[in-house]
């Protein structure tokens, strides 16, 4: 016996009804991820709009204990980042720029969990439906073969019923794949990008931090107090230098 005709018995003998039921399963799992990703991206959103004006408005008043405790509050990736900047606020915009280029590398991490799962299933799902309907094929020959003896009475009579089954199965099976698929890719590019506008959104929120505390550099906005932080202002450092 030569080894595709080990393989034929091997696949047909199987036949193809545990590629559907792995197909379930896979649906299953695709619908899982899809849910909680749907719920943790809506636990995470926020009004922007009004957080960012509030961020302004308290960097104005060099109040950066109230600004910490303002992004603390909001339950929003973006927030998260700039807790991070605010965080190093009095070591200057360099230092909260950096902090904020590794919380945001974090919440990116967060953002993208378990995506892999939709992308690897959109991608392979069809692969794994046609392998089903090739092992279908495989056994609607085989029933033709048992029941014909040459090649003009196979065109002649009619399939039998087995055959018939198994040219629906391999069907089924490449329909089943694409229902896991089309969904999988479909989540896939819309939580792609919610996370492309949610990294947007860090930005924004970034930049009024660093544009405030830029003109805090040059001048242009008087040095706040880090009452929340346990570290001083780098003006009262100054003044105890002096001081002393």
């Amino acid at each position: 016996m030569n080894i595709i005709e080990w393989l034929k018995r091997i696949l047909v003998g199987f036949g193809a009804s545990w590629v559907m039921y792995l197909l379930i399963g896979l649906s299953i799992v695709s619908v899982a991820v899809m849910l909680e990703r749907a719920w943790f991206f809506l636990s995470i959103r926020d009004n922007l709009a009004n957080l960012a004006q509030e961020l302004r408005a308290l960097l104005r008043k060099g109040d950066i204990d109230g600004a910490i405790h303002r992004m603390k509050a909001s339950p929003s990736a973006e927030a998260a980042v700039v807790v991070a900047g605010l965080l190093e606020a009095d070591r200057g915009p360099r230092a909260s720029e950096e902090a904020m280029k590794g919380a945001a590398a974090l919440q990116r991490m967060r953002l993208e969990k378990r995506l892999a799962i939709l992308g690897t299933l959109g991608n392979n799902a069809p692969f794994i439906g046609l392998f089903g309907t090739v092992i279908g094929v495989m056994m609607a020959f085989e029933e033709l073969g048992r029941h014909s003896s040459s090649a003009a009475e196979a065109a002649t009579t009619m399939a039998p019923q087995a055959v018939m089954w198994a040219i629906a199965e391999a069907l089924v099976s490449t329909a089943i794949g694409l229902a896991v698929a089309i969904p999988a890719v479909a989540a896939f590019n819309f939580f792609q990008r919610l996370i492309k506008a949610t990294i947007a959104n860090t930005d924004t929120l970034s930049c009024v931090l660093l544009s405030y505390l830029f003109a805090v550099e040059v001048g242009h906005a008087p040095r706040p107090s880090m009452p929340g932080t346990g570290r001083p202002s780098r003006d009262k450092v100054a003044e105890s230098a002096g001081e002393a």
